[in-house]
């Protein structure tokens, strides 16, 4: 078992997949097992999103293995989680939603300094294939440029 003291676990799809238009930082509301778990390492926010019911945010499919060192009071890996939020927050985030048909997705869970877990989600529009298309001819000519200038400067 080891603990790390700063978790960081990336959404890393997410900005090849979606246009980021505003980020917020939220905490979560986890039982006992659920956080030690995460402290180890042992959770997964690449196919998740969020929805809102009965106003509140609710993040779904995150994963958080179980913990290894738990008894039979051990929490379900894929539950819902909700997410907590400022109401003002969460009333511009259900307008956009509703209105907008945009999407929230999670970009980053991490810890704080004091232990307390915190996910980053992103409120989003989804690219179309043709803007996944640019981004990749844009990356591959910034990395050709980079290889000749480089050779150059040698």
């Amino acid at each position: 078992m080891t603990l790390q003291k700063n978790v960081r676990i990336k959404n890393r799809k997410a900005k090849f997949q979606y246009e980021i238009l505003d980020t917020f930082v939220a905490g979560i509301v986890l039982r006992g097992t659920e956080i030690k778990a995460i402290r180890e390492g042992k959770a997964s926010i690449a196919e998740s999103f969020c929805e809102f019911s009965n106003n509140e945010l609710f993040v779904i499919n995150m994963t958080i293995q179980e913990y290894s060192h738990a008894t039979h009071f051990n929490h379900n890996p894929r539950t819902e989680r909700k997410l907590l939020l400022n109401r003002s927050e969460l009333k511009k985030l259900e307008k956009e939603v509703k209105n907008s048909g945009l999407t929230i997705i999670p970009l980053l869970l991490f810890t704080n300094d004091k232990g307390l877990a915190k996910l980053e989600i992103a409120l989003c529009r989804g690219k179309k294939e043709y803007d996944k298309r640019e981004v990749i001819k844009n990356r591959d000519s910034k990395r050709n440029l980079d290889r000749i200038k480089k050779a150059f400067n040698n």
